[in-house]
């Protein structure tokens, strides 16, 4: 299980993170030309919102369905997908958070992040 402060944690740990308010929501955006969001996350400690594709969507909801749902209306058929914190743990938030920032990342920053694995 994680809470808000660690999902916070793990989305600024990731490259070009960066924390803006979105209308009642923060969000989490790659900094740069266009500062694309990956995340958001409400007021509510309980959950928080990925940006992924629709197919992305499917894998994890599949894999871990009381972890991840889909949003309630058309942004949630278009992938935007809710992580249920008390459901998740660190690593799988993470792994999460990487698919959500590689799809906001400018290509870039997925090349300096690809020359840097080990």
């Amino acid at each position: 299980m994680i809470d808000h402060a660690m999902f916070r944690v793990i989305a600024l740990s990731l490259p070009g993170a960066i924390e803006k308010p979105h209308f009642d929501r923060t969000s989490f955006r790659v900094d740069g030309k266009g500062g694309k969001i990956f995340a958001t996350m409400g007021q509510n400690a309980k959950n928080a919102n990925l940006i992924l594709l629709r197919d992305e969507q499917e894998m994890l909801m599949g894999a871990e369905p009381e972890t991840f749902t889909r949003v309630p209306n058309k942004w949630g058929e278009n992938g935007c997908t809710t992580i249920h914190f008390e459901f998740i743990d660190h690593d799988t938030a993470r792994t999460a958070l990487m698919i959500a920032w590689r799809n906001a990342a400018p290509k870039k920053l997925l090349a300096l992040k690809q020359s840097t694995r080990t």
